[in-house]
């Protein structure tokens, strides 16, 4: 048997789009909405799509899984991926429809993008992803971006990716175990499937 890969499931993801992606990169998936079961993980998906808020209370709403989540992933190490607003909800707070905290992982802010005349919002579609300090799981190449907020980092050092889109847009921040990326690998065909591919043979 492989490793057993949690994914959460609070009711504010593409949740069976990004099962089946990993499924097809040979993950054993395991979807989980009971803090209990994250003790068999031996890694963990956070996906999210929608508001900050809303995907916050949503998460806050599964009894201790916020506890367990940080069990597993900040003392026992287990790799974690986080994406779209699951990414988003490592900051330390979000400025989406009024301040909601976040999980507090890697400090930053997530902030509207602003739209002019030659960017449009949200930021939709394929776009560039440029690699940063050098990291094992991002390579150069495109993926599938749809959002209206994006992280701001305190420390530049935890952003590994930009995209552009009328400036550099974080496109994935790490931090030890801790992995997010703002586009979707379960929507970005071969880029991200190579994508959870290195993730699933991360070794942080």
């Amino acid at each position: 048997m492989g490793e057993v890969v949690a994914l959460i499931d609070y009711g504010a993801g593409n949740l069976h789009s990004v099962e089946n992606a990993l499924k097809r990169v040979g993950a054993q998936v395991s979807l989980v909405s009971d803090a209990d079961a994250l003790a068999q993980a031996d890694r963990i998906v956070l996906p999210g799509v929608g508001a900050f808020a809303a995907c916050y209370e949503g998460l806050a709403s599964l009894p201790g899984m916020i506890d367990a989540l940080e069990s597993r992933v900040l003392r026992d190490g287990v790799p974690f991926l986080g994406i779209c607003v699951g990414m988003q909800l490592l900051a330390t707070r979000g400025l989406e429809h009024g301040e909601t905290q976040g999980l507090g992982w890697i400090e930053g802010e997530v902030l509207a993008l602003e739209p002019s005349d030659k960017v449009k919002v949200p930021h939709m579609g394929w776009n560039d992803v440029t690699p940063g300090p050098w990291h094992e799981t991002i390579e150069e190449g495109e993926a599938y971006f749809l959002h209206s907020y994006a992280f701001h980092a305190e420390d530049q050092r935890d952003v590994i990716a930009t995209t552009d889109h009328g400036g550099p847009v974080t496109a994935a921040v790490a931090r030890q175990n801790i992995l997010g990326v703002q586009f979707h690998p379960e929507k970005s065909q071969a880029y991200g499937l190579a994508l959870l591919e290195r993730f699933l043979e991360w070794k942080p």
